[in-house]
């Protein structure tokens, strides 16, 4: 018999927490992300206005985040941290519906952008460091996938239902329910254990990581690389997919199913195979796998557009995306186990996605405009140079992390 957990200690018990807080924050995501240039539109921003407004953001996230999250480790208040983000994401979601023209948007939005750079790295730290705790502890704990998965379900439907609410009550709809999401977000950070305290964290190896030796670790920075090359293809994909396919003539209902695929198969593989594959492969064979899954699904998207194998090239996408996260996540776990996991989670996010997105989407127009649907050949040969990176991509043995 398992002795029973401590007073605030996580357990099974605190996955119903954990969906909650990642539900509620990737809904409060879906429900913005697809019309916020829409919505700057409308209140008088040129197409050229929005992009910088989009830029500058995204510029921001990626120096706040590592910010917030050595913050967050220093002062031991991963979950202050997030909640005060989520909050401040939420009242300046408000304050969006009060802005008008090019310098008071730019304001608001490099303000919110702030907030939101590290919530989502804060809150994958935290699953990570109870589900550490709850295996050391019980012997047994939910699954990293199982929690990641219910977010991108969450995403889904707040995209859908968000569509539905723009229709009835215009583009201002989308800023009342995001906010109320994210303020949301923030009473669910409360609900979640805690990181593991410092004393007992230290005494059981778990202490905080330091920047300087995390980014000198071997391992680390090959997670990086490999993230930057095969989760960053997806930039022209994300950019490009759509005009390619209604150029073809593909009609609305038929890129709608295509791009819903792509998200079932990312929620199928976090729910459902992943935890079974990596178990399988280890972490260097389920990067392998993704890396391969990159170069046959972007060799598809540059030499043919019928349906039957596009639908096999959005399937895949639950291998290129979030078999290869699942993976970083438990090498992220090894590498800084428990308390500290917030400036490993919001430099991944940084430097392994954000950085990377950043710079290849800003390419993607280029090589598009170029070379047509060829440029995915680009993306392919980002994923074939993975390849044999992602080979080095073992688990740590036991005092090595």
């Amino acid at each position: 018999m398992h002795a029973p957990s401590a007073p605030g200690r996580p357990a099974l018990g605190s996955f119903p927490a954990f969906v909650f807080l990642q539900g509620s924050l990737y809904a409060a995501y879906g429900t913005v992300s697809p019309f916020l240039p829409s919505f700057l539109g409308e209140r008088g921003l040129d197409p050229s206005e929005i992009g910088i407004v989009l830029a500058a953001g995204t510029l921001i996230r990626l120096l706040a985040g590592p910010l917030a999250g050595r913050i967050a480790d220093r002062l031991d208040a991963t979950r202050a941290v997030l909640a005060a983000g989520a909050s401040a994401a939420g009242f300046l979601a408000f304050a969006t519906l009060l802005g008008h023209g090019f310098f008071a948007l730019l304001f608001i939005g490099l303000a919110q952008a702030a907030a939101l750079a590290a919530l989502a790295p804060l809150a994958d730290a935290l699953t990570l460091a109870a589900i550490e705790i709850a295996a050391i502890e019980r012997g047994r704990a939910f699954a990293y996938g199982w929690v990641r998965g219910a977010g991108s379900a969450a995403f889904i439907l707040a995209t859908l239902l968000s569509g539905q609410a723009v229709a009835w009550a215009g583009l201002g709809s989308i800023l009342v329910s995001s906010g109320l999401l994210f303020l949301l977000t923030a009473l669910a950070a409360g609900r979640v254990p805690a990181a593991p305290p410092p004393a007992r964290a230290e005494a059981d190896g778990l202490a905080a990581p330091n920047l300087r030796g995390l980014l000198a670790a071997p391992l680390f920075r090959r997670v990086l690389v490999v993230a930057a090359l095969v989760i960053g293809s997806h930039a022209l994909h994300e950019a490009f997919a759509v005009i390619r396919w209604r150029a073809a003539g593909l009609g609305p209902g038929t890129v709608s199913l295509l791009w819903s695929l792509a998200v079932l198969s990312e929620v199928a593989v976090f729910v459902l195979g992943g935890s079974w594959l990596l178990a399988r492969l280890g972490t260097a064979g389920a990067a392998m796998l993704a890396a391969a899954a990159g170069i046959l699904r972007w060799a598809i998207m540059a030499t043919t557009v019928a349906v039957p194998m596009l639908a096999l090239g959005q399937a895949l996408h639950g291998f290129t995306f979030a078999l290869l996260h699942l993976a970083n996540m438990r090498l992220l776990a090894d590498l800084v186990p428990g308390r500290g996991g917030a400036t490993a989670q919001t430099l991944y996010a940084t430097l392994g996605l954000g950085l990377a997105n950043t710079v290849l989407t800003g390419l993607a127009g280029w090589l598009y405009g170029r070379f047509g649907a060829e440029a995915f050949w680009g993306m392919a040969a980002l994923c074939a140079g993975a390849l044999p990176l992602a080979a080095g991509l073992r688990r740590p043995g036991p005092g090595r992390a």
